[in-house]
């Protein structure tokens, strides 16, 4: 008797990566307080279970030192082998969404706290770190799929950061991993325009957003990020930005068209340099002094003079 294959079934599984860098402008000048932007980032985490019932949702902090999840398949798994008679349910919200927001709200405390004690201040997030990680859990969850299950990943970067060009070598081959394993990368900027991440974007065919107020943060996640990229076709959404593809350079952090690129670890200088200062390879400047211009030699006639 032929045994009857699985039935297959697509699920989605989105990782927001949250910026909680406290040199941001708009914690900085109190535009917004960290709590708001929390409480949006954990009713879209909702919003994006309730559009199907195998939807997963992870959670990750980042700040220009560190970078851990506040919330995963572990604190699922946490939630599944407590009863519901144990949990404590407030008013007639359903489980799951209760235990999200308590389980978020107290790793983020534990986060900052913890990232307090060795405070860097900086304006830099690690942003390819943060990818990265995200990239190594989209795999376990890949690897671990039960028979029959489809399941489609992407990754969403909120930030109020503008860094430009830090680690650039790290983060772009973080970016170009996730174009190679189809997650897509969207980005969510609160208030400047970052090249680094629209290039991300660009290269996993994600979408870049940045937002025109913070007050309606969260219908703008749901406007935009919500849907799966391949269905943003058939939405009307904004355009994607004008795309600039000049790397940065490594002694400066600039935006460079034209530059000298180490033969050897490709890091990118706006100014020539004796020595590559990642790899330290020493190269061979040749002379740049003017050549004499060679004389022309004029051909003798071979004929009798008249």
């Amino acid at each position: 008797m032929q045994s009857e294959k699985p039935k297959e079934f697509t699920s989605s599984l989105l990782v927001i990566i949250l910026d909680v860098n406290p040199a941001q402008d708009i914690l900085l000048n109190s535009e917004i307080k960290l709590s708001s932007i929390l409480s949006s980032v954990v009713a879209f985490a909702n919003s994006h279970l309730m559009l199907r019932t195998h939807n997963k949702v992870a959670v990750l902090a980042s700040d220009p030192n560190s970078c851990d999840f506040i919330y995963s398949d572990q604190d699922e798994l946490d939630f599944k082998k407590k009863t519901i008679s144990s949990c404590k349910m407030g008013g007639s919200q359903y489980e799951l969404f209760s235990h999200i927001d308590r389980s978020i709200k107290f790793n983020i405390m534990k986060f900052l706290r913890d990232a307090s004690e060795v405070f860097h201040m900086s304006r830099d997030t690690v942003f390819g770190a943060s990818c990265a990680k995200a990239l190594c859990y989209i795999n376990r969850l890949q690897n671990n799929l039960i028979p029959g299950e489809i399941m489609n990943s992407r990754i969403l970067i909120i930030t109020g950061c503008d860094n430009e060009g830090d680690k650039y070598i790290r983060c772009m081959n973080t970016f170009f991993t996730a174009q190679k394993q189809n997650v897509a990368i969207d980005a969510c900027s609160l208030t400047h325009d970052v090249t680094l991440l629209k290039q991300a974007c660009y290269i996993t065919e994600g979408s870049y957003f940045r937002m025109p107020k913070l007050e309606g943060l969260l219908l703008y996640l749901q406007w935009i990020f919500l849907t799966e990229p391949t269905s943003r076709k058939k939405l009307v959404i904004p355009l994607a930005p004008q795309m600039d593809f000049r790397p940065f350079c490594f002694c400066h952090g600039n935006l460079t068209a034209i530059g000298f690129v180490c033969s050897l670890c490709l890091t990118i200088y706006c100014k020539i340099s004796p020595i590559c200062t990642t790899c330290e390879a020493v190269f061979k400047v040749r002379s740049t002094l003017p050549l004499k211009p060679k004389k022309k030699k004029t051909k003798q006639s071979s004929g009798t003079p008249s």
